[in-house]
């Protein structure tokens, strides 16, 4: 029996379609999906990412829409700004009390409830195809690439930390899993082949 092969446009379409469904758009908050990935991206994005000029450029947008949409999360109290100590004109925002209460009603919370449901395997192949989409779509667009040090190829795992060859300097166990702008991953067509029962031989 011949096994037939997904059509790339009918993935494409779903995932396209999977993000738009988790967008709050039903009435029950007054974040916006905007809103709600720049708290996101403050939540999980290392210091040195931060900042609102990576904030653009992981939404793809402009800096002026940036500065908008960080703009109304700080005025309602869910991010606040810090001054760099060595650069007092560089700022970086952290999540306040209330940023961090208003993440256990993320809109994605249905979706990350499926994504728990897979098998550790399954999981680990869908994160890494999909790393691998991202980091090469954003070299087709000539975009920054975004992603966890664990997922980098700068990065070398210790025991219980590792070191970024990127940053030239050791990494805790809190900042592996981190979002990076610095990131580099592997091409989509690596990440495709690395994972097993997924190719396009005949069954």
């Amino acid at each position: 029996m011949t096994r037939t092969t997904p059509s790339a446009d009918r993935i494409a379409e779903l995932l396209v379609h999977v993000g738009r469904v988790c967008r709050n758009e039903d009435g029950t908050s007054d974040l916006t999906a905007a809103q709600w990935t720049c708290l996101r991206f403050f939540a999980r994005a290392n210091g040195s990412t931060r900042t609102p000029s990576a904030f653009a450029s992981f939404q793809a947008t402009t800096r002026g829409t940036a500065s908008q949409i960080i703009k109304g999360l700080e005025g309602r109290g869910l991010i606040t700004r810090r001054r760099s100590e060595t650069d007092r004109r560089s700022v970086r925002f952290d999540l306040t009390a209330a940023g961090l209460a208003c993440l256990a009603e993320d809109p994605l919370r249905d979706l990350i409830a499926l994504i728990e449901r897979l098998c550790a395997a399954d999981r680990a192949a869908f994160l890494e195809t999909l790393s691998g989409l991202s980091s090469s779509l954003a070299l087709i667009k000539g975009a920054r690439a975004f992603g966890t040090c664990s997922d980098c190829t700068h990065f070398t795992p210790g025991d219980t930390s590792g070191y970024c060859a990127c940053m030239a300097g050791e990494l805790g166990a809190g900042e592996i899993d981190q979002l990076c702008a610095s990131y580099a991953g592997k091409p989509a067509r690596d990440a495709l082949q690395a994972t097993r029962g997924h190719d396009d031989e005949p069954a």
